[in-house]
C-alpha cells in the first residue's frame, strides 16, 4: 500500500436547503490537513485530499480516514491538529468528533 494512512475531506457543495461541507470550511479543511501533514513530514506516508459527498451532509463538514474508516463531523480548523497527533500519528481516533457507525 502506497499511504498508511489516507484522509479524505468532503469538499462537496450543493443547493439549498442542505448543509453542505464544501461551504461549511471543506476546502479550508484540505488545506490546512496537508500542510500541517507536511511540517510533521507525514505527508511522505500519509495523504489527505478533497472528496465528494460522504453522506454525513448533517454532521458537516465530514472527513473519513483509511483504512480504519473512522468518519468524524463537525470538523474545524481548530480540530486539525488533534486530529493528527492523536489519530493520524497515535492510531487514536478523536472521539468527540467521531461519528457512529
Amino acid at each position: 500500500m502506497k499511504y498508511e494512512k489516507h484522509v479524505f475531506i468532503c469538499t462537496n457543495d450543493k443547493v439549498a436547503p442542505k448543509k453542505c461541507c464544501g461551504s461549511e470550511r471543506g476546502m479550508i479543511l484540505v488545506n490546512l490537513f496537508k500542510e500541517k501533514m507536511k511540517e510533521k513530514g507525514l505527508n511522505k506516508t500519509m495523504r489527505a485530499q478533497k472528496t465528494g459527498c460522504l453522506d454525513v451532509c448533517a454532521f458537516g463538514p465530514g472527513m473519513v480516514v483509511y483504512p480504519e474508516g473512522v468518519f468524524y463531523g463537525n470538523v474545524t480548523p481548530e480540530d486539525v491538529d488533534e486530529i493528527i497527533e492523536s489519530h493520524l500519528e497515535n492510531g487514536i481516533p478523536v472521539e468527540r468528533l467521531r461519528l457512529p457507525e
